[in-house]
Protein backbone atom coordinates (compact mmCIF):
# COMPACT_ATOMS: atom_id res chain seq x y z
CA UNK A 1 0.00 0.00 0.00
CA UNK A 2 1.39 3.37 -1.02
CA UNK A 3 1.01 6.34 1.28
CA UNK A 4 -1.31 8.12 -1.12
CA UNK A 5 -3.64 5.12 -1.57
CA UNK A 6 -7.10 5.43 0.05
CA UNK A 7 -7.56 3.64 3.39
CA UNK A 8 -10.89 1.98 4.10
CA UNK A 9 -12.07 1.63 7.69
CA UNK A 10 -15.17 0.44 9.52
CA UNK A 11 -15.83 2.48 12.65
CA UNK A 12 -17.53 1.09 15.76
CA UNK A 13 -17.85 2.15 19.36
CA UNK A 14 -18.08 0.08 22.52
CA UNK A 15 -19.65 1.94 25.41
CA UNK A 16 -18.66 5.24 23.81
CA UNK A 17 -15.03 4.28 23.14
CA UNK A 18 -14.11 4.35 19.43
CA UNK A 19 -12.72 1.35 17.59
CA UNK A 20 -11.59 1.95 14.02
CA UNK A 21 -11.17 -1.38 12.18
CA UNK A 22 -8.66 -1.50 9.30
CA UNK A 23 -9.23 -4.69 7.25
CA UNK A 24 -6.44 -3.99 4.71
CA UNK A 25 -3.45 -3.57 6.98
CA UNK A 26 0.11 -2.60 5.99
CA UNK A 27 2.09 -5.40 4.32
CA UNK A 28 4.78 -5.25 6.99
CA UNK A 29 2.43 -6.82 9.56
CA UNK A 30 0.46 -9.23 7.37
CA UNK A 31 3.21 -11.56 6.14
CA UNK A 32 3.41 -15.24 7.06
CA UNK A 33 5.31 -16.89 9.88
CA UNK A 34 4.84 -14.43 12.74
CA UNK A 35 2.71 -14.49 15.87
CA UNK A 36 0.52 -11.51 16.64
CA UNK A 37 2.85 -10.62 19.52
CA UNK A 38 5.76 -10.58 17.05
CA UNK A 39 3.73 -8.54 14.55
CA UNK A 40 3.28 -5.88 17.24
CA UNK A 41 7.06 -5.51 17.53
CA UNK A 42 7.33 -5.22 13.74
CA UNK A 43 4.61 -2.56 13.78
CA UNK A 44 6.42 -0.57 16.45
CA UNK A 45 9.63 -0.62 14.38
CA UNK A 46 8.07 -0.01 10.94
CA UNK A 47 8.02 3.56 9.66
CA UNK A 48 5.20 2.78 7.22
CA UNK A 49 3.00 1.12 9.86
CA UNK A 50 3.58 3.94 12.33
CA UNK A 51 2.75 6.47 9.61
CA UNK A 52 -0.61 4.79 8.93
CA UNK A 53 -1.37 4.57 12.64
CA UNK A 54 -0.59 8.27 13.06
CA UNK A 55 -2.68 9.17 10.00
CA UNK A 56 -5.77 7.38 11.35
CA UNK A 57 -5.33 8.56 14.94
CA UNK A 58 -4.33 12.14 14.47
CA UNK A 59 -6.40 15.18 13.56
CA UNK A 60 -8.02 15.91 11.18
CA UNK A 61 -8.92 12.22 10.64
CA UNK A 62 -8.90 11.29 14.31
CA UNK A 63 -8.30 12.89 17.69
CA UNK A 64 -6.21 12.53 20.85
CA UNK A 65 -8.40 9.71 22.18
CA UNK A 66 -8.86 7.74 18.95
CA UNK A 67 -8.44 3.97 19.09
CA UNK A 68 -8.44 1.21 16.50
CA UNK A 69 -6.88 -1.96 15.18
CA UNK A 70 -5.12 -3.42 12.16
CA UNK A 71 -6.47 -6.85 11.20
CA UNK A 72 -3.65 -9.38 10.77
CA UNK A 73 -3.47 -13.16 10.33
CA UNK A 74 -4.03 -15.13 13.56
CA UNK A 75 -1.31 -17.29 15.08
CA UNK A 76 -2.89 -20.44 13.63
CA UNK A 77 -6.08 -21.81 12.09
CA UNK A 78 -7.79 -22.20 15.48
CA UNK A 79 -8.47 -18.44 15.63
CA UNK A 80 -10.65 -16.39 13.31
CA UNK A 81 -8.75 -13.12 13.49
CA UNK A 82 -5.57 -11.45 14.63
CA UNK A 83 -5.44 -7.78 15.57
CA UNK A 84 -2.90 -5.12 16.45
CA UNK A 85 -4.50 -2.52 18.72
CA UNK A 86 -3.33 1.05 18.28
CA UNK A 87 -3.81 4.51 19.80
CA UNK A 88 -2.15 7.89 19.41
CA UNK A 89 1.02 6.81 21.25
CA UNK A 90 1.60 3.36 19.77
CA UNK A 91 0.42 -0.23 20.00
CA UNK A 92 -1.17 -1.79 23.11
CA UNK A 93 -0.95 -5.42 24.20
CA UNK A 94 -4.65 -5.92 24.92
CA UNK A 95 -8.01 -4.24 24.45
CA UNK A 96 -11.30 -5.52 25.79
CA UNK A 97 -13.54 -2.92 24.21
CA UNK A 98 -11.84 -3.53 20.87
CA UNK A 99 -12.32 -7.29 21.18
CA UNK A 100 -16.03 -6.75 21.89
CA UNK A 101 -16.32 -4.53 18.80
CA UNK A 102 -14.42 -7.02 16.66
CA UNK A 103 -16.72 -9.85 17.73
CA UNK A 104 -19.80 -7.83 16.89
CA UNK A 105 -18.33 -6.73 13.54
CA UNK A 106 -17.21 -10.25 12.61
CA UNK A 107 -20.73 -11.62 13.09
CA UNK A 108 -22.59 -8.63 11.63
CA UNK A 109 -20.39 -8.56 8.52
CA UNK A 110 -20.66 -12.32 7.97
CA UNK A 111 -16.90 -12.79 8.44
CA UNK A 112 -17.79 -15.39 11.08
CA UNK A 113 -21.07 -17.24 10.36
CA UNK A 114 -23.63 -17.06 13.17
CA UNK A 115 -27.14 -18.39 13.78
CA UNK A 116 -30.14 -16.08 13.82
CA UNK A 117 -30.56 -16.88 17.50
CA UNK A 118 -27.72 -18.17 19.63
CA UNK A 119 -24.12 -17.58 20.71
CA UNK A 120 -21.12 -17.61 18.38
CA UNK A 121 -17.53 -17.68 19.62
CA UNK A 122 -15.21 -15.40 17.68
CA UNK A 123 -11.63 -16.35 18.56
CA UNK A 124 -9.10 -13.54 18.32
CA UNK A 125 -5.31 -13.56 18.70
CA UNK A 126 -4.05 -10.37 20.36
CA UNK A 127 -0.50 -9.50 21.50
CA UNK A 128 -1.17 -10.73 25.06
CA UNK A 129 -2.60 -14.08 23.93
CA UNK A 130 -5.75 -15.73 22.60
CA UNK A 131 -9.13 -14.31 23.66
CA UNK A 132 -12.73 -15.07 22.77
CA UNK A 133 -15.66 -12.79 21.95
CA UNK A 134 -18.89 -14.75 22.51
CA UNK A 135 -21.51 -12.95 20.43
CA UNK A 136 -25.17 -13.43 21.33
CA UNK A 137 -27.63 -12.83 18.50
CA UNK A 138 -31.42 -12.58 18.65
CA UNK A 139 -33.48 -12.27 15.49
CA UNK A 140 -30.25 -11.92 13.52
CA UNK A 141 -29.16 -8.88 15.54
CA UNK A 142 -26.19 -8.74 17.92
CA UNK A 143 -27.53 -8.22 21.44
CA UNK A 144 -24.33 -8.44 23.50
CA UNK A 145 -20.76 -9.73 23.45
CA UNK A 146 -18.89 -11.47 26.26
CA UNK A 147 -15.12 -11.04 26.12
CA UNK A 148 -13.22 -13.90 27.80
CA UNK A 149 -9.73 -12.65 28.52
CA UNK A 150 -6.34 -14.15 29.16
CA UNK A 151 -5.69 -14.96 32.83
CA UNK A 152 -5.37 -11.90 35.06
CA UNK A 153 -3.46 -11.66 38.31
CA UNK A 154 -2.29 -9.32 41.03
CA UNK A 155 1.17 -8.05 40.22
CA UNK A 156 1.74 -5.95 43.34
CA UNK A 157 -0.27 -4.48 46.19
CA UNK A 158 0.12 -1.33 48.25
CA UNK A 159 2.74 0.37 46.08
CA UNK A 160 3.43 3.90 47.33
CA UNK A 161 3.53 6.67 44.74
CA UNK A 162 4.19 10.39 45.23
CA UNK A 163 1.83 12.67 43.28
CA UNK A 164 1.05 16.37 43.14
CA UNK A 165 -2.05 15.50 45.21
CA UNK A 166 -0.09 13.72 47.90
CA UNK A 167 1.29 10.26 48.43
CA UNK A 168 -1.06 7.43 47.44
CA UNK A 169 -1.08 3.64 47.60
CA UNK A 170 -1.94 1.73 44.43
CA UNK A 171 -2.42 -1.90 43.49
CA UNK A 172 -1.09 -3.19 40.18
CA UNK A 173 -3.15 -5.80 38.34
CA UNK A 174 -2.65 -7.56 35.03
CA UNK A 175 -5.62 -8.01 32.69
CA UNK A 176 -3.77 -8.37 29.39
CA UNK A 177 -1.88 -5.20 30.26
CA UNK A 178 -0.67 -3.76 33.56
CA UNK A 179 -2.90 -1.27 35.38
CA UNK A 180 -2.40 0.77 38.53
CA UNK A 181 -5.68 0.86 40.47
CA UNK A 182 -6.75 3.20 43.27
CA UNK A 183 -9.89 4.93 44.59
CA UNK A 184 -10.47 8.36 43.03
CA UNK A 185 -11.11 9.73 46.51
CA UNK A 186 -7.48 8.94 47.39
CA UNK A 187 -6.50 11.95 45.25
CA UNK A 188 -9.48 14.04 46.33
CA UNK A 189 -11.48 13.49 43.14
CA UNK A 190 -14.56 11.68 41.87
CA UNK A 191 -15.24 9.82 38.64
CA UNK A 192 -17.21 12.59 36.99
CA UNK A 193 -16.95 14.21 33.52
CA UNK A 194 -16.11 17.60 35.03
CA UNK A 195 -13.07 16.12 36.81
CA UNK A 196 -11.63 14.22 33.84
CA UNK A 197 -8.87 16.77 33.18
CA UNK A 198 -7.62 16.50 36.77
CA UNK A 199 -7.83 12.70 36.70
CA UNK A 200 -5.79 12.64 33.48
CA UNK A 201 -3.04 14.70 35.09
CA UNK A 202 -2.66 12.55 38.19
CA UNK A 203 -3.14 9.35 36.20
CA UNK A 204 -0.16 10.25 34.05
CA UNK A 205 1.89 11.07 37.14
CA UNK A 206 1.17 7.66 38.66
CA UNK A 207 1.89 5.77 35.45
CA UNK A 208 5.14 7.61 34.79
CA UNK A 209 6.39 7.24 38.38
CA UNK A 210 5.70 3.51 38.46
CA UNK A 211 7.34 2.92 35.09
CA UNK A 212 10.39 4.98 36.07
CA UNK A 213 10.70 2.72 39.12
CA UNK A 214 10.28 -0.49 37.07
CA UNK A 215 7.31 -1.44 39.24
CA UNK A 216 5.45 -3.51 36.65
CA UNK A 217 7.85 -6.02 35.15
CA UNK A 218 5.91 -8.97 33.72
CA UNK A 219 7.10 -12.27 35.23
CA UNK A 220 7.63 -14.07 31.91
CA UNK A 221 7.29 -11.72 28.92
CA UNK A 222 8.96 -8.33 28.95
CA UNK A 223 6.79 -7.25 26.01
CA UNK A 224 3.92 -7.08 28.54
CA UNK A 225 5.86 -5.06 31.11
CA UNK A 226 5.11 -1.51 32.17
CA UNK A 227 2.01 0.18 33.54
CA UNK A 228 -0.29 0.85 30.59
CA UNK A 229 -3.01 2.72 32.46
CA UNK A 230 -4.27 4.09 35.76
CA UNK A 231 -7.75 3.03 36.87
CA UNK A 232 -9.59 5.34 39.28
CA UNK A 233 -12.44 3.55 41.06
CA UNK A 234 -15.53 4.62 42.97
CA UNK A 235 -18.24 2.59 44.68
CA UNK A 236 -21.71 3.44 43.38
CA UNK A 237 -23.62 1.36 45.92
CA UNK A 238 -22.82 -1.36 48.48
CA UNK A 239 -22.79 -4.99 47.31
CA UNK A 240 -26.24 -6.58 47.21
CA UNK A 241 -27.63 -10.07 46.78
CA UNK A 242 -28.90 -10.95 43.31
CA UNK A 243 -32.15 -12.78 42.72
CA UNK A 244 -30.37 -15.59 40.87
CA UNK A 245 -27.71 -16.03 43.53
CA UNK A 246 -24.39 -14.41 44.28
CA UNK A 247 -23.79 -10.72 44.89
CA UNK A 248 -23.56 -7.74 42.63
CA UNK A 249 -20.90 -5.10 43.15
CA UNK A 250 -21.66 -1.74 41.55
CA UNK A 251 -18.65 0.44 40.85
CA UNK A 252 -17.65 3.25 38.52
CA UNK A 253 -14.22 3.80 37.02
CA UNK A 254 -12.19 6.03 34.77
CA UNK A 255 -9.15 4.58 33.02
CA UNK A 256 -6.36 6.89 31.88
CA UNK A 257 -4.22 4.87 29.47
CA UNK A 258 -1.19 5.41 27.26
CA UNK A 259 -0.08 9.05 27.52
CA UNK A 260 -3.21 10.67 28.92
CA UNK A 261 -5.95 9.01 26.85
CA UNK A 262 -9.31 8.45 28.55
CA UNK A 263 -11.34 5.31 27.97
CA UNK A 264 -14.98 6.27 27.41
CA UNK A 265 -16.01 2.66 28.04
CA UNK A 266 -15.49 0.93 31.41
CA UNK A 267 -12.27 -0.50 29.82
CA UNK A 268 -12.31 -4.22 29.13
CA UNK A 269 -8.72 -5.11 30.03
CA UNK A 270 -8.81 -2.64 32.94
CA UNK A 271 -12.01 -4.29 34.17
CA UNK A 272 -10.23 -7.65 33.97
CA UNK A 273 -7.38 -6.29 36.09
CA UNK A 274 -9.94 -4.90 38.54
CA UNK A 275 -11.65 -8.31 38.79
CA UNK A 276 -8.28 -9.96 39.51
CA UNK A 277 -7.65 -7.52 42.35
CA UNK A 278 -11.15 -7.92 43.82
CA UNK A 279 -10.88 -11.70 43.58
CA UNK A 280 -7.57 -11.66 45.46
CA UNK A 281 -9.13 -9.81 48.42
CA UNK A 282 -12.27 -11.95 48.38
CA UNK A 283 -14.50 -8.99 47.55
CA UNK A 284 -15.58 -10.71 44.33
CA UNK A 285 -16.28 -14.44 44.48
CA UNK A 286 -17.20 -16.97 41.78
CA UNK A 287 -20.91 -16.45 41.13
CA UNK A 288 -20.69 -12.73 41.91
CA UNK A 289 -21.08 -9.99 39.32
CA UNK A 290 -19.34 -6.62 38.95
CA UNK A 291 -21.46 -3.92 37.36
CA UNK A 292 -18.72 -1.60 36.08
CA UNK A 293 -19.72 1.85 34.84
CA UNK A 294 -17.66 4.29 32.81
CA UNK A 295 -17.41 8.04 33.25
CA UNK A 296 -20.06 8.47 30.49
CA UNK A 297 -22.47 5.96 32.08
CA UNK A 298 -21.91 2.95 29.80
CA UNK A 299 -21.77 -0.42 31.56
CA UNK A 300 -19.81 -3.66 31.43
CA UNK A 301 -20.77 -6.70 33.52
CA UNK A 302 -17.83 -8.76 34.69
CA UNK A 303 -17.41 -12.05 36.52
CA UNK A 304 -14.85 -14.70 37.37
CA UNK A 305 -15.09 -17.36 34.66
CA UNK A 306 -12.34 -19.58 36.04
CA UNK A 307 -9.86 -19.67 38.90
CA UNK A 308 -6.42 -20.72 37.77
CA UNK A 309 -2.72 -19.92 38.10
CA UNK A 310 -0.41 -17.94 35.84
CA UNK A 311 3.37 -17.72 36.21
CA UNK A 312 3.03 -19.51 39.55
CA UNK A 313 0.60 -16.86 40.82
CA UNK A 314 -3.09 -17.21 41.68
CA UNK A 315 -5.04 -15.91 38.70
CA UNK A 316 -8.54 -15.61 37.29
CA UNK A 317 -9.96 -15.80 33.80
CA UNK A 318 -12.51 -13.02 33.51
CA UNK A 319 -15.61 -12.69 31.37
CA UNK A 320 -16.65 -9.11 30.54
CA UNK A 321 -19.98 -8.46 28.83
CA UNK A 322 -20.92 -5.36 26.87
CA UNK A 323 -22.12 -4.34 23.46
CA UNK A 324 -20.83 -2.43 20.45
CA UNK A 325 -22.43 -0.48 17.64
CA UNK A 326 -21.40 0.40 14.10
CA UNK A 327 -21.16 4.14 13.50
CA UNK A 328 -19.93 4.39 9.92
CA UNK A 329 -17.49 3.47 7.18
CA UNK A 330 -14.72 5.77 6.06
CA UNK A 331 -12.48 6.15 3.05
CA UNK A 332 -9.52 8.27 4.02
CA UNK A 333 -7.37 9.94 1.38
CA UNK A 334 -4.11 11.85 1.36
CA UNK A 335 -3.51 14.91 -0.78
CA UNK A 336 0.23 15.05 -1.63
CA UNK A 337 0.07 18.83 -1.20
CA UNK A 338 -1.15 18.53 2.40
CA UNK A 339 1.61 19.77 4.69
CA UNK A 340 -0.15 18.40 7.81
CA UNK A 341 0.08 14.71 6.87
CA UNK A 342 0.05 12.41 8.80
CA UNK A 343 -1.61 14.85 11.17
CA UNK A 344 -1.33 16.39 14.61
CA UNK A 345 -2.62 15.85 18.13
CA UNK A 346 -4.08 18.57 20.35
CA UNK A 347 -5.46 17.99 23.80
Amino acid sequence: MRRRDPIETIDWHTGGEPFRIVPDSPAAVTGYGLTVAERRIVAMESEDVQWMRALLCSEPRGHADMYGGFLVPPDDADAHLGVLFWHKDGFSTACGHGTIALGAWAVTSGRVPAPVNGVTDVVVDVPSGRVTASVRTSGGVVEEVTFTNVAGHVHAGGVEVATSRGRVSVDIGFGGAMYAVLPAEAVGLRVRPQEVTKLIAVGREIRDALNAAGAAEHPSDDRLSGVYGTVFTEEVSPPRLRAGGGRQLHQRNLTVFADGEVDRSPCGSGTSARVALLAATGELQPGDDLRHESVVGSVFRARIAEQTTAHGLPAVVTAVTGTAHAIGTCRFTVDPRDMLVPGFVLR
